[in-house]
């Protein structure tokens, strides 16, 4: 392919821009790097051909390269394809290599990238298991399988633990439910009958020479061993996804594994089918920088980003090479700009209104990690516990620590770590980032722990960094390895587990901060925080994704935004929730908050969100959030009663009225963060990426909520619309801004990715506006509004001004110009809430404009509005 075309950054930019450490972030010479992507999100209602179907859309939209989810062979029914069975084709149902292929060349001849999504850390264990004939081989053949290599758990004399019977194998064995039969296996026509023993829907292969074994004896001697799925808990063999016993982790840190499970995806990068890749889970990798080497290597350089979660003040190893994270780092920032800082207080004071006995977050997310440390992920920590003991054991200066005292001291080491992992890799010295962390954490538990067993910590310490202790042989060099990997790998599970998916799902103080990869201690961020922020990524990360939502967020980033609003009108929204709490009894109160901010975030111009969507949410939610009920020990009267409470709202005309109240009410305030947001997450440092469908407004929750398939041909007649007129809705207007700002960052992409693309703070005047310039000479500048609820207060922007780089510069919304020097805020801002302003005095051709928007219609809030809906509503309860 040309990588020198229209809205692609060429390698001479990259190596003459003199930035040698940006640069190693950077793909190698004359490989393509995005400007923009589209997520399309693949799966039964959208095929490779359905996908091909929306290129000319995406084409008129502005975006450089699509972005696909999973292609690979995953299980049957599968909607996401994280679940990969095959790695060796190309989904069939999505319409297998032939339609993957038609996909590939429609896109390379409009000159737009293809990126696809690799999920290299674990397959599927599907139902039946024989559709992923690797692991079906190493349940059949054991340590002589072809695939040995493959998973862990072979090597042990039970073999893999397969934990999916219902009940406890003796019972299953005495009440008939495990049979022996004969079958053809699909996949292994060409063997004829085969017998295979069953369990309900699960079907496993029996091992040669036991078939004629009485059947209890048959089912002992297997190659794998058929348990009851609590014993998961207690006694897995083999690393997981996480806690989910049906993702089997792969060794891709073995040289063959790593190549036989991606030669398929190299195949179709050679033939160019395939520009680049992002990585799903690095963390849960035994080696991340080792693997992105290999990556690098077999592709020449590729341009690669990592799914990553980083702390506010973590970044990524610079040895990593790798363009950057997907970016959950830009897109909390760019959220946390829209909260009030003054809102937390009456925010936080809701709870204990409704009942609930609130605690610091930082006790929240303690109480998380160690339930899902000693429950769901009991097995890992026991499995690095023994790890440790082993080593103990066979040292004479190491073996009166005991396995108990090893375990508690693991088990408070891995719920104190403050980050995913640390980068630890075996056979060379922890840098001094990992001993910080490592250290710091040891602190911690050290706190949580008997005084006695301080000692035992100090070796658990020096084992997880590799450090030498005991004797000098260092005995067992391999298990000391292993032990390093595991408890890093175990530390992210744990953080995952605990934080996003517990912790996060409990404090409910303001739920749109509570985000993958979000910082909700943060609350707020300043704008020179953003700036600082924005300024190294420009400099050292200048092709990382910048995002808006993902698949695997909570809400997409417009229920987000809504949802944060609240803070600008935290008094109000506190009044608001004590009156409607009765219409909520029986809820639990953590839940209830987290009932009410759903509903304000998901409101619509016509009405609330679609009543079964909330409820499967509110159930999942409920069930993440561990508090009253689990997805293992369901309290369905109580999830009923929460059923029974959202059915009562909906028919309430007055409780629908009053919320609708709400939502005009903060519908200015929800615009500016709607449009302003997407202004600066288009045109921030990174690959600016657009999350299906949300280049206009969308109310999504978590999957499978936000993977339903993309309605383009509605798309492409909203687009059309907007191109032909001016855009009224919000919708419209959310539209016309992403396509004006892509079909931008495609004109001029040197300025938006890659060494050039520098990013300057423009000064301002006023807190509530965020400006700055893009390009190594200023040719793109953004100013977007912020807390829109403080511009009201003061009846808007005054005298207050920016100051633009030199030059004359059109206003790609509204095509309205601006000379260089100071400018008036309210003149920039003066029909949306954000400008893009480009430099005609470099210009390299701006696209006709057909409409220029008329100014929005202007929304005054009534002083007494909120006073009297409380009024009204306190009114009606009387009644």
């Amino acid at each position: 392919m040309n990588s020198e075309k229209e809205g692609v950054t060429t390698s001479a930019e990259q190596e003459t821009a003199g930035q040698p450490i940006a640069a190693s972030h950077l793909p190698s010479s004359g490989h393509r790097t995005p400007v923009s992507t589209y997520r399309i999100q693949l799966g039964p209602e959208m095929t490779f051909d359905d996908a091909r179907d929306s290129l000319d859309y995406l084409e008129r939209l502005g975006v450089t390269d699509i972005y696909l989810s999973p292609i690979l062979q995953a299980a049957p029914g599968s909607t996401h394809g994280y679940d990969v069975v095959d790695p060796t084709r190309i989904s069939e149902s999505l319409g297998g290599r032939e339609g993957f292929e038609r996909l590939a060349d429609d896109a390379h001849k409009r000159n737009m990238g293809v990126i696809v999504d690799l999920v290299p850390n674990h397959m599927g264990v599907p139902t039946p298991i024989y559709h992923n004939k690797a692991l079906w081989s190493v349940l059949r053949e054991g340590p002589n399988s072809e695939y040995a290599e493959w998973f862990d758990g072979t090597e042990d004399s039970d073999g893999i633990l397969m934990p999916f019977l219902g009940e406890r194998i003796g019972t299953a064995l005495a009440e008939g439910k495990i049979t022996r039969e004969e079958m053809v296996v699909p996949g292994f026509e060409d063997e004829g009958p085969a017998p295979v023993l069953k369990y309900y829907d699960h079907v496993f292969p029996v091992r040669a020479g036991t078939e004629s074994l009485p059947l209890p004896m048959c089912v002992a001697k297997q190659y794998y061993r058929l348990a009851y799925w609590k014993v998961a808990n207690e006694e897995l063999n083999f690393r997981r996804f996480f806690d989910v016993d049906t993702l089997l982790a792969v060794r891709v840190e073995d040289p063959e594994v790593f190549q036989a499970t991606h030669a398929l995806l190299f195949d179709l990068y050679a033939d160019g089918k395939i520009d680049g890749f992002r990585i799903d889970h690095i963390d849960g990798l035994a080696d991340p920088r080792g693997y992105l080497r290999n990556l690098s290597l077999a592709t020449g350089g590729a341009w690669v980003t990592v799914e990553k979660i980083l702390e506010p003040d973590e970044e990524l190893p610079q040895d990593w090479p790798t363009a950057g994270t997907t970016g959950y780092d830009a897109s909390w920032r760019i959220s946390q700009l829209q909260i009030d800082p003054s809102g937390h207080n009456e925010m936080a004071a809701v709870l204990p209104d409704i009942g609930a006995v609130p605690e610091p977050l930082s006790v929240t997310i303690e109480k998380s990690k160690r339930e899902i440390a000693t429950e769901s992920l009991h097995a890992e920590v026991y499995r690095i516990a023994d790890l440790a003991y082993q080593i103990c054991h066979d040292d004479i200066m190491l073996r009166d620590h005991t396995h108990s005292w090893i375990q508690q001291c693991i088990t408070e080491l891995v719920i104190a770590f403050p980050r995913y992992r640390a980068y630890v890799v075996p056979g060379e010295p922890a840098d001094k980032e990992a001993i910080r962390l490592v250290e710091e954490a040891a602190k911690v538990a050290a706190t949580r722990l008997d005084p006695q067993l301080l000692d035992t910590l100090d070796v658990v310490v020096n084992l997880v960094l590799g450090r030498e202790v005991g004797s000098a042989s260092r005995a067992q060099q391999d298990i000391r390895d292993e032990l390093v990997v595991r408890f890093q790998q175990t530390c992210g599970a744990t953080t995952a587990k605990g934080v996003e998916d517990t912790a996060y799902y409990r404090s409910s103080t303001l739920i749109a901060l509570n985000e993958v990869g979000g910082s909700p201690a943060t609350w707020s961020l300043a704008p020179d925080d953003f700036h600082s922020w924005a300024a190294h990524q420009a400099a050292y990360w200048p092709a990382a994704m910048s995002a808006g939502s993902t698949h695997d967020n909570k809400r997409s980033e417009d229920v987000r935004e809504r949802i944060g609003v609240l803070s600008q009108f935290a008094p109000q929204w506190r009044g608001l929730i004590t009156q409607l709490h009765p219409f909520a009894e029986g809820v639990e109160p953590e839940t209830e908050n987290f009932l009410w901010q759903t509903l304000a975030g998901t409101w619509t111009d016509d009405g609330p969100i679609e009543i079964e969507r909330l409820k499967q949410y509110m159930i999942k939610a409920s069930r993440e959030q561990q508090l009253w009920t689990t997805w293992t020990e369901q309290n369905t009267e109580a999830e009923q009663t929460m059923l029974d409470v959202i059915d009562a709202i909906y028919a309430n005309e007055d409780v629908v009225g009053t919320l609708a109240d709400w939502y005009k009410l903060t519908n200015p305030a929800a615009r500016v963060a709607i449009l302003s947001r997407k202004a600066l997450q288009l045109t921030c440092p990174g690959v600016a990426d657009t999350f299906n469908t949300c280049e206009t407004t969308q109310n999504y929750l978590v999957d499978p909520d936000n993977r339903r398939p993309a309605n383009f041909e509605e798309l492409s007649a909203m687009l059309d619309h907007v191109t032909e007129h001016s855009p009224r809705t919000l919708a419209e207007q959310k539209m016309f801004l992403t396509a004006r700002i892509l079909r931008l960052r495609r004109r001029r992409p040197e300025v938006f990715v890659g060494p050039n693309a520098s990013y300057r703070p423009l000064a301002c005047s006023t807190g509530h506006v965020v400006a700055y310039a893009r390009g190594a000479e200023a040719q793109v500048v953004t100013i977007a509004a912020r807390l829109y609820r403080g511009i009201q207060k003061s009846e808007g922007f005054t005298d207050h001004t920016v100051v633009l780089p030199p030059g004359q510069w059109i206003d790609v919304l509204t095509q309205k110009e601006f000379p260089g020097g100071e400018a008036k805020v309210r003149d920039l801002l003066e029909r949306f809430p954000c400008a893009v302003l480009e430099n005609l005095d470099d210009n390299p051709g701006t696209e006709t404009i057909a409409a220029i928007p008329e100014p929005a219609e202007k929304t005054v809030e009534k002083p007494d509005m909120l006073s009297w809906l409380v009024r009204r509503f306190s009114k009606k309860n009387d009644e």
